[in-house]
């Protein structure tokens, strides 16, 4: 959809505190788009950095923030209510493959009930278009690279996949039922300024910067389809008014219901061990590791196909991961005061 065509749609973000949310609403917000921002601020990571990607959306007239927390029906219901919003971008989860080891009850509160209610609230007020956000996790172990859509996706490794698998199916029975057009998509390894501290570029970056040792899994040989923040903004707005029975027609899928799924990712799989390499040049510091076993809920590689996202788009992410390593940095050194010498 055009900068044009956004001007005065009314969308509603949940997770707009968070990273890919607060990207999202703020490239809407540019366009002339009224935002509705949902998100609870929860402590999984640090909150002052949800309050400061808040204060940069606040700049914003046309943005409001409804706290509240995607298993209050309640409070959810009433924030639709509010502002009757033609177009949903739910990208609120509980993010992170390996805490869903430690707190499997936080995935499926957030990913599986929280996602029910956003369905129900869609469902309810009639919404032209849901575009959800799915993982390139859920393709699990037996998938062949690169990872497309039509694969069958039926091996998740971790809990956080089989939440997200579960959305995907979830949102496929809602447009069956009550003919919701929803779009998934398939997020690969998303990084950039603003991230999550969690992350591992994040995380590698921290350490550089104090001299501490970094945990590389599977002796750095894993390899990952890193993909900029900045692309999938793009590819997640340019699908707001691609609806699934228009992308079918277009594309010759086969399929019955108005739901489809979209790879988002580089198609450049690069290694553990290079990501690192890569992290040192932009930061100017050598990177202590040891090299440890893979880690349960890993999976060796992802590789992303973007066909499909291609020919229904016309776009396909495309930021060298040196470009977008050294503009992650240069905000992180200014973000967090880091000495650039």
């Amino acid at each position: 959809m055009s900068d044009s065509a956004l001007a005065g749609r009314t969308i509603l973000v949940t997770g707009a505190a968070g990273f890919i949310g607060f990207f999202v609403a703020r490239c809407l917000l540019a366009a002339g788009a009224e935002v509705l921002g949902l998100d609870n601020l929860n402590g999984y990571y640090d909150v002052a950095l949800k309050e400061a990607r808040l204060k940069e959306l606040a700049e914003f007239p046309a943005f409001a923030l409804a706290r509240c927390d995607l298993t209050d029906r309640g409070a959810v219901q009433a924030a639709f209510e509010s502002r009757k919003p033609e177009f949903v971008i739910h990208l609120a989860a509980q993010a992170g493959v390996r805490y869903s080891l430690v707190n499997p009850h936080a995935y499926v509160a957030s990913n599986v009930d929280g996602f029910l209610t956003i369905l129900e609230a869609c469902r309810t007020h009639s919404v032209r278009h849901l575009i959800y956000a799915s993982s390139s996790s859920v393709y699990g172990a037996d998938s062949q690279l690169p990872f497309r859509e039509d694969d069958p996706a039926v091996t998740p490794v971790s809990l956080y996949a089989a939440t997200k698998r579960a959305n995907e199916l979830m949102a496929e029975t809602y447009a069956h039922l009550f003919e919701i057009p929803a779009t998934g998509v398939r997020f690969f390894t998303v990084y950039g300024p603003w991230g999550r501290p969690d992350m591992a570029y994040f995380s590698f970056t921290k350490a550089a910067f104090e001299g501490r040792t970094i945990d590389v899994f599977n002796d750095g040989r894993m390899r990952r389809d890193f993909t900029y923040v900045d692309d999938v903004t793009e590819a997640v707005c340019r699908l707001i008014d691609k609806t699934p029975p228009g992308a079918a027609e277009k594309l010759g899928l086969r399929i019955k219901n108005p739901h489809i799924v979209y790879n988002v990712g580089n198609h450049t799989p690069v290694e553990l061990s290079e990501f690192i390499s890569v992290i040192e040049g932009a930061t100017g510091r050598k990177i202590k590791r040891r090299d440890l076993p893979m880690q349960p809920g890993d999976v060796p590689a992802t590789y992303a196909d973007v066909d499909r996202l291609a020919r229904v788009t016309g776009f396909a992410p495309r930021t060298s991961l040196a470009d977008g390593i050294g503009r992650f940095v240069e905000w992180y050194r200014k973000f967090y005061g880091v000495d650039a010498g």
